[in-house]
Parts: structure tokens; C-alpha cells; sequence
């Protein structure tokens, strides 16, 4: 396993340099700051992924200011008491992605946020690395340079392997005194 500097600096190298490899990486919010943090923007964080799963991202920031618009930036009771008219009507903005199903899914979105708002106060208690939290994602990328380091054997998934995942990513943490997002996220580099 290769030490954590040595990483940052395959990562900075494959995206441009330092300076590149530190404009793609954002720090973690503290708990204080995730707390803090209003239903809408969770939601549009939800929106924001659904809009973005199998669809090109660059196409859904871009449209991003009039998503937020169309969903008069998100409110999770008006969202989440969508009638279906209502995401008959979506589908038809132009200001949106049109597809059905992920209207529906913010939809659905909508009412867990406002379900969770109910019960604890807030959805800030639930929501990840998406908005902030300090995390990692074991995507496709991050696999490929943990199986690349020999971190683990197998599938990602096993109990073995999960352990052997979290100690690597506690050494890289510890070794560069970094966050477990920052970690996450220059694995993923040093591959795609």
C-alpha cells in the first residue's frame, strides 16, 4: 500500500497538478455546520443526484439554477404534496430534465424529508457526503485503486474485505492527516 503523499501526487499528476487536484476536492462540513443546514438544500442534494444518475452532470449543473426554479428552490412540503398533474405539468417545463420516473423519485424525495423533519426535527441527521459529511464512497474508481493497492481480495462487500477497507482508509487518514473525504477522493483520481 502506498503512502497517502505518494497518491496525491499520482492523483495531482493524472488531473493537471496540485493546484487542479485541490479545485476537485471539497473539505467535510462538522457536524455543527451539517446541523445547520436546511431541509430545501438537503432535498435539492437528493434532486441534484437523482437528476444526475445516468445522465450527463455537466448538462445538470448547467440547468441547475432552473431546476431550482422550477421547484421554487426545493421546499420539501410543496415537493413532497406533488399531484401527479403536477409532474404532468413538470414534465413538460423545459427548465427541467423531463423524465418521468426522477420527477416521481424527487417526489417520493420530498416526502422522506419531510417525514424525517417530522420525527427528528430535521433531515441534517441523515444525509452524507453528498452535502458535506465526512465520508468515503466506495465507487468504481476508488475500488479499482484499493484492488490496485492490494487493500483487499474479492468483492468489496464482504465483511473481510470491508474491515480491510476501513484500516486502509484509517492509515491513509492517519498517515496524511487528511479527512476520509479528501482520502475517497484522491483514490478516485489516481484512477479516472
Amino acid at each position: 500500500m502506498k503512502k497517502f503523499s505518494t497518491l496525491c501526487e499520482r492523483a495531482a499528476a493524472r488531473k493537471g497538478g496540485e493546484a487542479a487536484l485541490e479545485a476537485l476536492i471539497s473539505e467535510p462540513k462538522s457536524a455543527a455546520a451539517l446541523a445547520k443546514i436546511p431541509d430545501d438544500r438537503w432535498l435539492s442534494a437528493m434532486a441534484k443526484s437523482v437528476f444526475r444518475a445516468g445522465f450527463n452532470w455537466k448538462v445538470v449543473e448547467n440547468k441547475w439554477p432552473d431546476i431550482e426554479a422550477a421547484y421554487d428552490s426545493f421546499d420539501p412540503h410543496m415537493v413532497a404534496f406533488q399531484s401527479d398533474d403536477d409532474l404532468d405539468l413538470l414534465v413538460k417545463d423545459p427548465r427541467v430534465i423531463r423524465q418521468w420516473r426522477k420527477l416521481k423519485a424527487i417526489r417520493a424525495n420530498a416526502q422522506y424529508v419531510v417525514d424525517l423533519a417530522a420525527e427528528y426535527g430535521s433531515a441534517a441527521e441523515y444525509f452524507l457526503r453528498e452535502i458535506g459529511k465526512d465520508s468515503f464512497i466506495l465507487s468504481r474508481d476508488v475500488t479499482a485503486a484499493l484492488k490496485r493497492e492490494k487493500v483487499f481480495d474479492g468483492t468489496p462487500t464482504s465483511k473481510s474485505s470491508l474491515r480491510q477497507i476501513q484500516d486502509a482508509f484509517n492509515e491513509w487518514v492517519d498517515d496524511g492527516g487528511q479527512s476520509l473525504t479528501r482520502v475517497s477522493r484522491v483514490l478516485a483520481f489516481t484512477v479516472g
